[in-house]
């Protein structure tokens, strides 16, 4: 079994409605996520994906979240850590099968949080 991890950064703002009040109001944050892929690689290629094809894919994603307000992006519910690592983990997995892990980071606040299903 082989594992493939592209990464990809994004900038974003959003409020919460629960938890502290600092987060209650509008603030941003620098995101930065890894998609790791698993399977068995093609054994003409050698490859599990092409690397090439797995940043295509997940720019499409980060097109739907950067620079935009995180409440307002349809389909993502509240803009948490939890929430934002499933719905890029929807959107990868719609597009490259062998999605297996999604991590998102605010590693200015030391925060991550990991979606495998």
């Amino acid at each position: 079994m082989i594992e493939i991890t592209q990464q990809f950064g994004f900038d974003a703002a959003h409020h919460l409605d629960q938890g502290a009040a600092e987060n209650r109001r509008m603030h941003g944050h620098s995101f930065y996520v890894e998609v790791t892929l698993r399977g068995e690689p093609d054994a003409a290629t050698g490859f599990l994906r092409d690397f090439g094809e797995v940043d295509a894919a997940l720019k499409a994603v980060r097109e739907s979240l950067d620079h935009r307000l995180l409440n307002d992006v349809e389909g993502l519910g509240a803009p948490t850590l939890e929430n934002l690592a499933r719905f890029i983990y929807a959107r990868a997995k719609a597009r490259l099968p062998q999605v297996a892990r999604v991590k998102i980071a605010r590693p200015s606040y030391g925060q991550s949080c990991t979606y495998e299903p």
